[in-house]
């Protein structure tokens, strides 16, 4: 069993709902045009696409972003002429924590005597496609439920 958060690839861009509403009128040009940006900075990070909520715009991209990729959004949204940029605030990145909690894995590999270790998570992680795209913030870490229990936690 998977209980999973997600990291958080998207900048908020807290502004009034006229200026998202401006935006979110032509958010495919505006996709383009952030990854021209983009793309002249560093060639990894994508938009994917602009939504809007009740707070402002929300962009999604296609990695974590970066202080300097915020930096290039906030000047592009200033910039633009049909919004009000004094109403405008900073881009920020969401505040929620991430996380990824793996329940009910066996302590020992199937038919062997060798105990799960963190170096053989990483490498099902990285091998699985379900986890494309993750980036390990931290070491995975292998905790045995009880000294009785076959059953481990990651």
């Amino acid at each position: 069993m998977i209980t999973k958060g997600f990291l958080c690839k998207q900048i908020i861009i807290p502004m009034s709902s006229n200026n998202a509403e401006r935006v979110m009128a032509w958010s495919n040009v505006h996709v383009i045009n952030i990854n021209r940006f983009l793309k002249g900075i560093k060639l990894e990070v994508v938009v994917d696409f602009i939504r809007s909520d009740n707070k402002g715009i929300i962009i999604t991209t296609n990695q974590v972003v970066v202080i300097s990729d915020l930096n290039i959004v906030k000047e592009y949204m200033k910039n633009l002429n049909d919004v009000d940029s004094s109403n405008i605030m900073s881009p920020r990145l969401p505040q929620s924590k991430s996380y990824l909690k793996i329940l009910g894995i066996l302590y020992f590999v199937e038919n062997t005597n060798i105990f799960l270790t963190s170096d053989i998570i990483e490498r099902i992680i990285e091998t699985s496609y379900i986890f494309n795209n993750i980036v390990l913030a931290f070491w995975p870490y292998v905790i045995k439920i009880s000294p009785k229990s076959d059953i481990v936690v990651i």
